[in-house]
């Protein structure tokens, strides 16, 4: 058994990388030298004087490069935030392959030191969000409006069930009501509740509960939104003029990108980001591509909405449609490359520069 080299052997100068396995009680931190040898492991809370003593222990060590960590928008959220202000490279490495975990096994020294070794050689990696802007603001705020959007549809759900299997008193009651005049109904009812044995007692309380939670719900969803649109507004106005781009497609673009939009090196590594960037899978004589399910897939589902929304308004992307019709591709194949071009359409208005998507602005001039 190969032993790990002591403290007291190490040289200073050395260039070491770690790696941190993220957990919500205990992080385990590794780090290796630049020939890969693994110079120690070892776990810390997960508290600031932990962040601060797994930071001294890895100083020890030699002098740190880059460091490796899983899940830094979750539970390794705060130790990226302590390594950020410390001045340290950060990088988030992606999870190993499921084949390797399978060939080599799985504890947590072994994905701390897998972590080290992606930081190292600077692949299946990406820069973390920083998380320390208005779009951090932003994904928050969406997050709680999706969950009672979610919460209100399980709760109509609920209701529609409750109704069908109510006494046939009631039923007579709310039948041929639309969805609103059918909640302000159940929303008002009275019922007695000192006979809730009654079965009849017992749905009205139920469905004037359930209506409630819906009016409520529904507020909730609109305080929200008057706080998501007046960001989205200021900080995106670019996305908000293209055609099928609303708040929601715009809002979710914001969050995929972060607050420091700049860590996508490129337009093909946003798309792949987003799920969009067609995978090769040709064999022979047979070249085609295939869908790509990896990527953030509300980021997808967002690109998705706004390019139906564009097939059905804009009258280029309806020209293109029957183009690629007219050339034997499937609805679906047209619609992934109509993602994939508005994925780098939207990279390149997030990251304005050298090669910026800009719209025609010709204007014909009046004779003198």
């Amino acid at each position: 058994m190969t032993r790990m080299p002591d403290k007291a052997d190490l040289d200073q100068d050395r260039r070491v990388f770690a790696g941190v396995d993220t957990h919500k009680e205990l992080h385990v931190a590794a780090v290796i030298d630049t020939d890969d040898n693994v110079l120690g492991t070892r776990s810390f809370p997960t508290t600031r004087n932990g962040y601060r003593t797994m930071l001294t222990w890895i100083g020890e060590y030699g002098n740190l490069i880059r460091i490796g960590i899983e899940g830094t928008g979750s539970y390794g959220a705060g130790l990226t935030r302590h390594l950020a202000k410390a001045g340290v490279t950060v990088l988030e490495v992606d999870r190993p392959d499921r084949s390797d975990r399978r060939r080599k096994g799985k504890d947590d020294d072994l994905d701390a030191i897998n972590a080290a070794r992606a930081a190292k050689t600077n692949r299946r990696t990406t820069t973390p969000k920083s998380k320390d802007g208005a779009v951090e603001s932003l994904r928050v705020l969406r997050v709680t409006r999706a969950h009672s959007v979610r919460e209100r549809r399980s709760a109509l759900q609920l209701l529609r069930m409750t109704i069908i299997s109510a006494p046939d008193e009631l039923r007579a009651q709310v039948r041929d009501l639309t969805r609103m005049q059918l909640i302000r109904l159940l929303a008002a009812w009275r019922p007695d509740v000192a006979n809730a044995t009654d079965p009849v007692t017992a749905y009205r309380v139920s469905m004037k509960s359930l209506a409630r939670r819906y009016l409520e719900l529904t507020d909730e969803i609109a305080d929200r939104g008057e706080l998501i649109n007046p960001i989205v507004k200021a900080l995106a106005p670019q996305l908000l003029e293209r055609v099928g781009i609303g708040i929601e497609v715009a809002g979710q673009m914001l969050v995929t990108a972060g607050d420091n939009s700049d860590r996508m090196k490129s337009e093909a590594a946003f798309a792949m980001l987003c799920g969009v960037a067609p995978l090769p899978a040709s064999s022979g004589m047979t070249q085609r591509h295939r869908l790509n399910r990896g990527g953030d897939r509300q980021a997808n589902r967002a690109l998705h909405l706004a390019v139906i929304g564009r097939i059905r308004l804009d009258p280029k992307t309806q020209a293109y449609v029957e183009k690629k019709t007219s050339e034997g591709h499937s609805k679906l194949e047209t619609i992934r490359g109509l993602k994939r071009y508005l994925a780098r359409e939207v990279y390149y208005l997030l990251n304005p520069g050298p090669q910026t998507i800009t719209p025609n602005t010709r204007h014909h001039r009046k004779a003198a």
